[in-house]
């Protein structure tokens, strides 16, 4: 099934980059049509945007020399070509060209464009190695060179998912902590949609539909008023471990979106002068609210909470476009740094507001509020990047430790919230029920997400210890005198 959605991914891509080439060509079969390896060069001159050279027929030496020659243009990009062979390609080994084709996606398309987010996101980029590795042997060492670009792969992953989890915090609770499951529901999709052009879709009426059907609007409205190719369908995603590569293609081609909307200096800063007025207006009118509602009932409360975030969801729509644009502190102006900080205030105050809410909540649903942002925080970090090995392993133990605990919990709470009786001694509903409902569904996204976090924690574990191994094979390289002084060594480690 991987290979099968990668193959058709990557296929989709590859003849969205092919129509831009003179003369544009098209691949039908990926694993037959690169075999001559025109088609491969085409790919990479529209992406190098260089003449490459080629032999202009279709024998075996003359296809053998077209993938040679592409093949070694990439490795004078410093391109890893781990296990990636002129005979196999030649052969249409289906795991081989994937991989050749994920490398060259990987770096011309993802990496150039997360290159644009490194400053914002203070990620290193391919040109200042010194702030991984400054010393001036560290430079010529092909060896650290490429470590470097090994972390900045996972740079550049991270900024992409950094960028896709800004998009979507606009929206509220839509959670993307990877490529793979948080992309299931369809929501993180339509938010970034939502968010690249206000009012193209509908997320409260979203949230009640079922995955398939978000997909498959997500899909139609980038195809038709985005302009982005439909790299995927609604069943390569509504599975229970999605392909990390496809979704990673595919989100990309988003944030090349974003990249090509330009606007004139003079009508973004009207339209940010306007951002910061309508955000003020935002926290004198929540500030009223706070103090009108003082000694309301809690089911008062939220009601006219939900209301405001309702008014505040819909009116934000028109200052979308000004509240995302990612640039870095340098890069602001005067005016979109107020307008920075007028923001991240009142989304400040709005979430202090619904943590007091929260611990409102009557008994025992606020203990259970209070178990649910637990687990969603632990599960929402990020993975610790530890260099020292010995203390990743004891981080990850304690972390593995902490998130049993925490689901031992589920099952009791669940049926404590599936039980729990709404109304008081007078029959009046004690919590709105769509705040019950919300429970629910964060229950939900926990079950669904709990195994593949369990996992993520022990690959954690199982990396720190693989580590460790090393660094202690690595340091023993010399002979030890006495059978005394090894057992000791060993002993100790």
């Amino acid at each position: 099934q991987r290979e099968f959605t990668q193959k058709k991914t990557f296929t989709t891509w590859i003849n969205s980059i092919l129509a831009k080439h003179t003369p544009p060509s098209v691949i039908s079969d990926l694993y037959t049509d690169i075999q001559q390896g025109h088609l491969l060069l085409d790919l990479l001159e529209v992406l190098s945007g260089q003449r490459l050279p080629r032999e202009k027929g279709f024998n075996t030496f003359q296809c053998r020399s077209n993938i040679e020659n592409a093949l070694t243009f990439l490795k004078g990009r410093s391109l890893k070509l781990i296990n990636i062979h002129v005979a196999d390609i030649i052969e249409g080994k289906p795991s081989i060209v994937l991989g050749l084709i994920w490398t060259i996606i990987f770096h011309f398309h993802i990496e150039e464009l997360a290159r644009t987010l490194s400053c914002a996101y203070n990620q290193p980029t391919l040109d200042c190695s010194s702030a991984v590795d400054s010393s001036p042997k560290a430079s010529r060492s092909a060896k650290k060179r490429a470590k470097i670009k090994e972390r900045w792969k996972i740079s550049a992953t991270k900024a992409l998912l950094l960028w896709a989890k800004e998009q979507c915090s606009l929206h509220g609770s839509i959670n993307v902590t990877d490529f793979k499951s948080s992309w299931r529901s369809g929501l993180p999709f339509l938010a970034i949609i939502q968010t690249l052009r206000p009012g193209l879709v509908d997320l409260e009426k979203a949230r009640a539909r079922s995955n398939k059907e978000n997909l498959k609007e997500a899909f139609r409205i980038a195809e038709l008023e985005l302009n982005i190719p439909r790299l995927l369908e609604p069943e390569d995603v509504d599975v229970v471990n999605p392909d990390e590569k496809s979704i990673m293609t595919y989100v990309a081609q988003f944030l090349q979106y974003s990249r090509n909307l330009h606007e004139s200096e003079e009508d973004m800063q009207e339209k940010v002068r306007e951002a910061v007025n309508w955000l003020a207006a935002q926290e004198k009118k929540l500030a009223k609210l706070l103090i009108d509602t003082e000694n309301e009932t809690y089911y008062q409360k939220y009601k006219e909470m939900m209301s405001f975030m309702e008014a505040f969801n819909r009116e934000k729509n028109p200052f979308l476009p000004v509240l995302s644009s990612k640039r870095s502190e340098a890069e602001l102006s005067e005016g979109q740094q107020q307008m920075r900080e007028e923001w991240d205030k009142l989304i400040s105050q709005i979430n202090e507001w619904k943590v007091k809410l929260d611990h409102m909540l009557p008994s025992p649903l606020d203990g259970i509020e209070a178990w649910l942002q637990e687990v969603e925080h632990l599960q929402a970090e990020d993975l610790p990047d530890l260099q020292d090995p010995f203390k990743a392993m004891s981080v990850f133990r304690e972390i593995i430790v902490i998130f049993k605990g925490l689901m031992d919990c589920f099952d009791s709470h669940l049926v404590t919230l599936q039980s729990f009786k709404n109304e008081d001694e007078k029959n009046m509903p004690l919590v709105v029920p769509e705040k019950l409902e919300e429970m629910k569904r964060r229950f939900s996204n926990i079950h669904f997400t709990n195994s593949s976090t369990f996992l993520e924690y022990h690959y954690g574990l199982c990396s720190a210890v693989a580590n460790e191994v090393m660094l202690k094979l690595n340091i023993w390289d010399m002979k030890y005198g006495t059978k005394e002084s090894v057992e000791s060594l060993l002993e100790n480690w």
